[in-house]
């Protein structure tokens, strides 16, 4: 009986939904997220900049021009396009 019952314990502290193989799980996980958080802050910062780049209050003449261009794709008369 003690032999069982220290075994299901065993069984339960290293396989059960607390036990230290889901704890190394959670672990991994926490670090991927972490990684996944900072990637998208870099990201975020990114677009943070670029739209107040292009905002009325700082308008960024070079960018208007760069995006524009982007979206209506037109060139001018004396520049070779790139794809």
């Amino acid at each position: 009986m003690v032999i069982a019952l220290t075994s299901y314990l065993t069984f339960a502290a290293l396989q059960g939904e607390h036990g230290l193989f889901s704890l190394f799980r959670v672990q991994s996980d926490e670090g991927n997220l972490r990684e996944e958080l900072a990637a998208l802050k870099t990201e975020r910062a990114a677009i943070q900049n670029k739209t107040v780049r292009l905002s009325s209050e700082s308008l960024d003449l070079d960018l208007l021009d760069e995006q524009a261009r982007k979206v209506l794709t037109l060139g001018r008369p004396d520049e070779i396009m790139v794809r």
